[in-house]
Parts: C-alpha cells; sequence; structure tokens
C-alpha cells in the first residue's frame, strides 16, 4: 500500500507568542492541535514539487525575518472555519515567497497569510464558539525568523525534516 506523503513549507508561530492561539487550537480544534503547532503556510506541497530546487533556493536566500500583522478573528468556509488574517498587503511575505519558488514559478500565486484557529476539516466553528474567541486577546503581530520544511504522512503528524534561518534584520542608528 502506497503512503501518501504532503510536503509544505511553513512559518511556526514562536511558542512565546503562541500562547492563546495554541490555547484556542487545543480547545477548540484539538485534532488539529495533535497534527500540527500553529503556523502561516508559506508554500503548499503543488508548489515545491521539485523539491531540490527549492531546497537550492532556500539555501540562497538573503530575506531577513519579516513580521506579518493580523486582523480580528475571521470565519471562513460557511462559517466552520474560523482564522487570524493577515491585515496587510504583506509584500515581504511575498517576495519570500517568489525568492523560494524563483526559477520553478517566477508569477507565483499570491497566497493570503493566515493563522488557522479551527480548521473546517476537524472542527466546527459556531456563533457562540466564534464570539469567545472574539473576546480574547490574541497576538496582532508575530515575527518569523525561520522557514520549516514538514512533512504529513497519511494524514498524521506534520514533522519537522529542515529548518532555514532567516536573518535578522539590523536596525541603522538615527
Amino acid at each position: 500500500m502506497a503512503i501518501h506523503i504532503r510536503r509544505q513549507l511553513t512559518l511556526f508561530v514562536d511558542p512565546k507568542d503562541a500562547e492563546t492561539i495554541e490555547q484556542v487550537r487545543q480547545e477548540f480544534n484539538p485534532i488539529q492541535f495533535e497534527l500540527i503547532k500553529s503556523h502561516v503556510t508559506l508554500c503548499r506541497e503543488d508548489e515545491i514539487e521539485n523539491l531540490e530546487e527549492v531546497l537550492s533556493n532556500l539555501h540562497s536566500l538573503t530575506m531577513e525575518e519579516i513580521v506579518i500583522e493580523f486582523g480580528k478573528p475571521t470565519r471562513f468556509d460557511n462559517g466552520r472555519g474560523i482564522f487570524l488574517p493577515a491585515i496587510l498587503e504583506n509584500a515581504r511575505f511575498q517576495e519570500l515567497r517568489r525568492q523560494i519558488l524563483i526559477g520553478l514559478n517566477d508569477n507565483p500565486r499570491k497566497q493570503e497569510a493566515h493563522i488557522t484557529l479551527m480548521h473546517p476539516r476537524n472542527s466546527t466553528c459556531t456563533d457562540a464558539i466564534a464570539r469567545q474567541i472574539e473576546s480574547l486577546s490574541l497576538p496582532n503581530q508575530l515575527r518569523f525568523e525561520r522557514i520549516s520544511l514538514i512533512e504529513q504522512e497519511d494524514g498524521g503528524q506534520w514533522k519537522i525534516l529542515q529548518e532555514f534561518e532567516l536573518r535578522k534584520r539590523i536596525l541603522k542608528p538615527i
């Protein structure tokens, strides 16, 4: 029997910033909580099929760490799921995607950065749950310092295969 393997590039939320997010996920979406930590998907499996080229691009990255600003929890998939959407254009997020996919897809689709709190595949957000989540103090800005290549076998827990550090942003004195 063939094993179904999925690979993605992911920006994991730093554990010190993820406490409230993970509490929400653990309470309202325990299945997804067990499968993967809170994250922003950077590149989906169909975009990184040529893994050798992707890894070469990752090793050549010159990008600095990125900061993503998030808005209020938003329902999706006919209200069944809920996520934290990025609120700005996130040009640096899109540029990071472009650099990773250069030579494979020089015009990658625009991917909206977000953190899924309740995935509709394995949970259902009700109006009461949405109100409860909306009342929480969730982070509105997160810094991402590394890219993780992750893998999932047959719908199981995602595992980190490799990590790539982004350069620390150097602030210039005024």
